[in-house]
């Protein structure tokens, strides 16, 4: 499940950029308050380039400003990332204190994935979804969240959809190489994201005082919409017949931007092989679970019986909701790990632009926000424009013991935990910047760590449950190799999620696609075994002093880092083994 972009790697979302005026950055020198210097202003020019993620972090300072994708400010970016890159390797680590090393290394490494993702990567030129999820995120950034009274907030998105259109527009210059996949997803999402604009947005000001200020907006939103409805026009009778371009990355592309990213540099091939090797494991006891459930029945059919245990789709946030506190109240009871004090995550469906790819996410307040406010954790119900047929496929994807798992994943003691802690992470760098495999490693991990420690224990539902999410997981890790190294298409990824996978037709293809845009996303099982090694390294370490909540409680503070640089931390080292 993926989640909603603000913590994790920032440099992936690198090509929408607003100008920056021309500055030099400052001499690099030595020691931490030069590294200091240098991390803040690297930080603050991220902030002025993409202000609608600055919005989602919580800085406000740019709220009035939208995203710029035009190739000029793109080619731009590019060179100042390759500035600040040679700046910080003029400072010497060994100036710097142990938690300041490890930043360094985490800024070097988002500048390489940000100078890939624009050259060649090149998202900009690929997705058209990336301008109209772009703007419309743009919006929800600002609407999402009471951070300011609302005339305030109003505003800010008056000024930000007066530039919606031109944004919208750079997408003509720049598409010139679209991919099919990519093009009929952003076809497929317009409308809802066309219905965001003229249900959801007005709804969430409708507190607004200025009149002037909202019949202003009445304007600039009805203006938006149609840039949306013309855009999906063009995007159906110019850029669909003539995408062409394979979404492959191609195997050296790949493995960059999994080292810039992730810090992995092992051969694609040994990759493809732990990645295998999980999965037999996984099925294997997959097959043993499902005979503890119904030994007279195929583990296939176990599940489909299993699959048709869930609540209507008119049912599924409350139901979802109403769980949650008790996955809490085991974690406390049995010394999981220490849970931050706060309110319980709000459970609410998936906005319109993100439904089609992911089928849950959790989508926290930035770490730099002072307001205090809600976090929410969004569940995708099916397309209401589905047969019932449809719906009932799509929802068997959301069976009680599946709702469980995906809730520990997302809220307790995945994502929402380790976000909770996101305000008191050691650096700046690392509330910006972070590693997908530490993120979704973690939630990922929670899952199976959960089961051992004994949550839901004598009832083999949830095991196999979080067996077919590891085995989800695995097939992700599986297909992002093949898909962009190995020529695996789309409609072969899709069998290979509903066989491999066991997953539903509906969310088989919604992997598949996903799969194409979002290459990595092995990260999941590469950081869950990452962390089970580390555990087991960090247990010879201590001995008689390790304790499970002591683990997991210097693990999540120390931020999302790559997981090397989590073991150099945690363990003094740099060269060891990732993986068992």
């Amino acid at each position: 499940m993926k989640l909603a972009a603000g913590l994790l790697l920032g440099a992936l979302s690198v090509g929408a950029c607003q100008p920056a005026p021309a500055s030099t950055p400052p001499t690099a020198g030595a020691g931490d308050a030069a590294f200091s210097t240098l991390a803040t202003f690297i930080l603050k020019d991220r902030y002025k380039r993409h202000p609608s993620a600055a919005t989602d972090l919580g800085i406000h300072t740019y709220d009035l400003l939208m995203d710029d994708a035009s190739k000029q400010t793109i080619d731009d970016e590019t060179a100042e990332l390759t500035s600040f890159k040679q700046e910080l390797e003029k400072i010497d680590e060994a100036t710097l204190t142990p938690a300041r090393q490890l930043d360094r290394v985490q800024l070097l490494l988002a500048m390489d994935a940000g100078i890939l993702v624009n050259t060649a990567v090149r998202t900009w030129a690929k997705d058209p979804d990336f301008y109209s999820s772009g703007v419309t995120n743009a919006a929800y950034v600002i609407m999402k969240r009471p951070y300011a009274p609302a005339d305030e907030r109003l505003r800010s998105l008056v000024a930000r959809e007066k530039q919606m259109p031109h944004f919208l527009e750079q997408a003509r210059v720049n598409l010139t190489s679209p991919v099919k996949v990519f093009t009929e997803i952003a076809i497929e999402q317009i409308d809802g994201n066309i219905r965001f604009f003229k249900n959801d947005v007005p709804a969430a000001f409708t507190e607004a005082t200025d009149k002037a200020l909202v019949n202003e907006f009445k304007k600039t939103n009805d203006v938006v919409m149609k840039s949306l409805a013309d855009y999906k026009t063009y995007l159906q009778k110019d850029v669909l017949p003539r995408a062409a371009t394979p979404y492959a990355l191609g195997a050296d592309t790949y493995s960059k931007l999994l080292s810039a990213t992730e810090m992995i540099a092992l051969p694609l091939d040994r990759l493809l092989a732990i990645a295998e090797a999980d999965r037999a494991r996984n099925e294997a006891a997959f097959i043993e679970t499902a005979k503890n459930i119904d030994a007279a029945k195929p583990a296939d059919a176990v599940l489909a019986v299993l699959e048709r245990e869930h609540p209507r789709p008119s049912e599924l946030l409350k139901t979802s909701q109403d769980s949650l506190d008790d996955i809490r109240r085991f974690i406390v009871d049995h010394h999981i790990l220490t849970i931050p004090r706060s309110d319980p995550a709000r459970v609410k469906e998936t906005p319109p632009f993100m439904r089609s790819t992911t089928s849950a996410s959790m989508d926290t307040p930035g770490p730099f926000e002072t307001a205090k406010l809600d976090a929410f954790y969004n569940m995708t119900l099916p397309d209401p424009r589905g047969t019932p047929a449809e719906q009932e496929d799509y929802m068997r994807s959301w069976y009680f013991a599946q709702m469980s798992n995906v809730a520990v994943h997302e809220v307790y003691p995945g994502h929402y935990i380790q976000f909770l802690y996101a305000k008191s992470f050691p650096s700046d760098v690392r509330k910006v910047y972070g590693a997908s495999s530490n993120a979704e490693g973690w939630a990922h991990y929670c899952e199976q760590m959960m089961i051992d420690e004994g949550f839901h224990a004598g009832d083999p539902k949830y095991r196999l449950a979080q067996l077919q999410d590891a085995l989800l997981r695995n097939v992700r890790f599986i297909a992002g190799i093949k898909m962009h190294t190995q020529g695996m298409t789309v409609d072969e990824a899709t069998k290979l999620f509903e066989t491999a996978g066991h997953q539903p037709h509906a969310i088989s293809v919604q992997e598949a696609k996903r799969g194409a845009g979002d290459p990595l996303y092995g990260y999941y099982t590469m950081g869950k075994l990452m962390i089970l090694k580390l555990r087991d390294d960090y247990r010879r370490k201590l001995g008689s002093a390790f304790t499970l909540q002591k683990f997991h409680d210097t693990f999540i503070t120390l931020g999302p880092l790559p997981l090397p640089l989590v073991r150099r931390a945690m363990l003094g080292e740099t060269t060891g083994a990732l993986f068992n």
